[in-house]
């Protein structure tokens, strides 16, 4: 007899201001395998714990970025930061930038790549952004895929983006007016 089991699963995706121990811990394991899996939103390498508590205690003392998570039945999954100019950079006053979004790989497939993108352009519109911008290393073909399926427009390419195991990879740039 066979039986199959209907898992359950219920994603959530909101901002986090302050970390609780729980929630930093999960961003912190969640990163150390986004970069093991070769997506770590810059690192090549993982770094210590404490750099990596002391990165994401910085992005929520920052208040020019925003930390968007996805959770998977409770536990984080996922982030992006949602980033605003300075107050004395007026001209762009009205744009965003998507930075550092990845999803655990063990949490790829639900969805929550694009939730966390979903929830970022209302809380952008909501805050009367009126563009969002942002990066990704041409390797990186799923975010590629997902930005364009969510009408994200490519305006550039560089092809000095990052410099990687001796050589230098393409980045593309893309935009999405709200």
């Amino acid at each position: 007899m066979s039986i199959q089991l209907k898992e359950k699963i219920n994603i959530s995706v909101g901002t986090i201001v302050s970390l609780s121990k729980v929630d930093l811990a999960d961003l912190c394991n969640i990163t150390e395998q986004a970069i093991s899996a070769g997506g770590g939103f810059g690192w090549l390498r993982v770094p210590t714990r404490e750099i990596l508590n002391e990165y994401w205690n910085n992005i929520t003392d920052d208040k020019l970025n925003n930390l968007v998570v996805g959770r998977l039945n409770g536990v984080i999954a996922g982030t992006l930061q949602l980033s605003y100019e300075a107050p004395n950079i007026e001209s762009r006053k009205s744009i965003a930038q998507i930075k550092r979004h990845f999803v655990a790989p063990w949490a790829r497939g639900y969805g929550l790549a694009k939730s966390m993108i979903d929830f970022s352009e209302k809380k952008a519109k909501e805050e009367n952004i009126k563009s969002i911008q942002l990066s990704v290393r041409e390797t990186q073909d799923a975010a590629i895929q997902l930005f364009s399926g969510k009408d994200y427009k490519i305006w550039g390419e560089n092809p000095y983006y990052a410099f990687i195991n001796g050589s230098f990879v393409k980045g593309i740039y893309f935009f999405k007016n709200l």
